[in-house]
Parts: structure tokens; C-alpha cells; sequence
């Protein structure tokens, strides 16, 4: 069982994706903060950037340390032990480092890469809008040719992680074209007209907006972009014209879970509920099972996702979204137990478990939403 100080020993080298002890305060004081303003943790993002830790998901070729998903997972549990919202962020943006690499142009690799893994570039995704259901099938920002071969995208994305502080993102948009034989994917998310582009953070057109006033995840910037008139050059294309669904589905089978958010936030609140019981000299044995039953708890989450990461199983995709579903449902179990545990002094505001059981619940609502991961999982049932 990992505790929380155990996250703190320090790592001979940041690229192993371990936090020293300097790198989880500063997150910790950074995540109070931000759940106390609700503003995007600006401190976080510093932190991760001059960590070390950005660089994970990159091949060493280009600057990274060619992490495995289970390295990724592990690293993402231990970030969301300290920071919840730091750890969004960072699942993100190993997320579309990783689409880079399997999906990118050797230009975009060259050109990419480096920044990502350095720390210089964040990326973020920007899938989501209104109204377009949680499948992302029905969108409405749309991507147009221009005469010189570039692109035109035009549309509203909502729930977007890290909004105004990447460097980078990974934007879906509806192209009106279909995919080639080859391209196509049918991942029960996204449609056959859809096409990824990467899109800079500093391009004019594109414009973030913070106002947004989450429950959970309060310092992960997650907010709304506009694309009014945002112009990219074909080569900012990511994969090929309308192949987003088939590109979507690997990101599934890569191995890389949410849950492992939810098991370091869970694993967070055992060692609040651990440390209670320590100062109040509770010795009783019924508290001591219950510990023990909720230990129990954690470490099967953590197996679950450890098991998705090493995509050992005949349908990884299948296993990862198992992973998410379970690690998220176990995170909110353990973290309510928790609160009764602490009773009256886990109701006091600015106590850390209760930003742990909001943070929990944020992940619930994460893409794929839990509901979205029940009907994937149905459907692959009847293929």
C-alpha cells in the first residue's frame, strides 16, 4: 500500500515519474488554494513543467522517458494523492502527447515532441460541447477546407481541462468528410466525419474562457473554447480526414485510465482516516477492521488499473474502461466512509477530505462519463 509519504521519497530522477519531497508540498499547498479561490492552479502547471514529469508519455528520442501506461498510471495516482486538479491536467496532457506519438507526422514529431517533453508546451483536449452528448457524436464545430489547402474551425468546446494555460490542444471537429477503409474506427464515441487538429494556444482564433465555477477539480482550469475564424494549416492536422473515431478507440486500448486519479485520491483519504486514528490513540478493533476493509478497497482499484496498463487482457479497451468505472465507484466509497470516520472533523470547511470526495465525483463525470463506460462496455458485449 502506497501512503502519502511515501509519494514524497524522493526519485534519482524526475523522469521516473516519482515526486520528491519539494514537488508534493508545493502541489498540496497549490490544490488547497485553488479549492479555496476556485481559480486555475497557475502553481501547479509551474510545478509540473519544471518536474520533469510533462515529458513521461515522449520516446527518449525526443527528449521524454518513454513511459509505459503503467508508469503513466502510476505517476497520475501519486500527482491526485496531493492534487486532484494538477493531476487532471496532467492525464491530459499525456493523453495528447501520446496521440502525437502514435498518430503524428514525423514533422509533428520533430517539432512537438521536444516542447511537450521539456515542460515548455502543455496540451490539453478540447472534445466536449454543449448539447453534443457525452459520445461526442453529435457536434457542431466544424472544420472547412480553405482554396490554400488550410483549415477553418469554427465552434464552442465546454468542459475543456487546463483552458487558457495550454500551450497546445488537441481539438475534435466535424470535417463533412469520411474516413478511408483503413482510417475508420467504430469506438462508440465520436462519428465517421469528425477530424482532429492541433491547434496553438496562442492562435487568434482560438479563445479561452475560465468563468466557470466547478464543484470539483476547482483548480484544474477546466472551462470553455471558442474557435471563432481559426485558421490551421493542414499540416496541424492530427491523423487522417474524418478518421477521429478510430483514433479515439486507441486511446482506450493505450492503457492510460482516469481511475488511477480516483485511486490517488482514495489513497489520500485512507491516510487522512489512518493519521485520525493515530492522534486520537483509537486502538478499537472494529475501527481497525474497518481500516483494513477500506485498505482492501484501495489496493483493488490500484490492481484493476495496473491491469488496464498492462493491456495483458484480450480487449484492453474493455479493461480500461472497467478500470475507470471501478476506481472511480471504489474512490467515492472509501472517501464517504472516510468522512464518517473523521466524523464531526471531516465536516470542517477546508478540511482536505471533503475536496477529496468532490475531486472523486469530478472524476465520475469525466470522458468517457461512468454512464458513457457502462454502455461502451454493453455494447462490446453484442459485437
Amino acid at each position: 500500500m502506497t501512503s502519502t509519504a511515501q509519494l514524497n521519497t524522493p526519485a534519482p530522477n524526475p523522469a521516473l515519474g516519482l515526486l520528491d519531497p519539494g514537488t508534493g508540498a508545493c502541489l498540496a499547498a497549490s490544490a488547497e488554494a485553488c479549492d479555496r479561490s476556485g481559480t486555475p492552479d497557475q502553481e501547479a502547471v509551474s510545478v509540473l513543467r519544471e518536474s520533469g514529469l510533462l515529458g513521461l508519455a515522449v520516446p527518449r528520442r525526443y527528449g521524454g522517458a518513454g513511459a509505459d501506461p503503467v508508469r503513466l498510471n502510476r505517476c497520475v495516482e501519486q500527482v491526485a494523492a496531493v492534487n486532484g486538479s494538477a493531476a487532471i491536467m496532467l492525464f491530459q496532457h499525456y493523453a495528447v502527447s501520446s496521440r502525437i506519438v502514435e498518430q503524428g507526422t514525423r514533422a509533428q514529431h520533430e517539432q512537438l515532441l521536444p516542447r511537450l517533453a521539456s515542460g515548455e508546451w502543455l496540451a490539453a483536449s478540447a472534445w466536449s460541447e454543449t448539447g453534443a452528448g457525452a459520445n461526442k457524436k453529435n457536434l457542431s464545430t466544424t472544420g472547412r477546407r480553405t482554396e490554400n489547402g488550410g483549415w477553418i474551425l469554427d465552434g464552442a468546446k465546454s468542459f475543456t481541462t487546463s483552458a487558457g494555460l495550454a500551450d497546445i490542444y488537441l481539438v475534435l471537429v466535424r470535417s463533412g468528410a469520411a474516413p478511408t477503409a483503413e482510417a475508420a474506427g467504430d469506438s462508440g464515441y465520436g462519428a465517421a466525419d469528425q477530424t482532429f487538429f492541433l491547434v496553438r494556444g496562442d492562435n487568434p482564433g482560438l479563445r479561452p474562457d475560465t468563468s466557470l465555477r466547478l464543484a470539483g477539480m476547482r483548480g484544474s482550469a477546466t472551462g470553455f473554447v471558442s474557435l471563432h475564424d481559426c485558421y490551421v494549416t493542414d499540416a496541424e492536422r492530427l491523423g487522417p480526414i474524418g478518421a477521429a473515431a478510430g483514433i479515439i478507440a486507441r486511446v482506450r486500448e493505450s492503457g492510460a485510465t482516469l481511475g488511477a486519479v480516483a485511486v490517488g485520491l482514495a489513497q489520500a483519504a485512507l491516510d487522512r482516516a489512518h493519521e485520525h486514528a493515530a492522534r486520537l490513540g483509537l486502538s478499537h478493533q472494529a475501527l481497525q477492521h474497518r481500516l483494513v476493509d477500506l485498505a482492501t478497497e484501495v489496493e483493488a482499484a490500484r490492481a484493476v488499473v495496473e491491469r488496464a496498463g498492462r493491456r495483458e487482457s484480450a480487449d484492453p479497451g474493455t479493461t480500461t474502461l472497467h478500470s475507470k468505472l471501478f476506481a472511480s465507484a471504489a474512490a467515492d466509497r472509501v472517501i464517504t466512509a472516510v468522512e464518517l470516520i473523521l466524523s464531526s472533523a471531516g465536516y470542517v470547511e477546508g478540511h482536505p477530505v471533503i475536496r477529496y470526495g468532490r475531486d472523486a465525483r469530478a472524476v465520475a463525470l469525466m470522458g468517457p462519463t461512468n454512464d458513457l463506460c457502462r454502455e461502451l462496455v454493453s455494447t462490446s458485449w453484442n459485437r
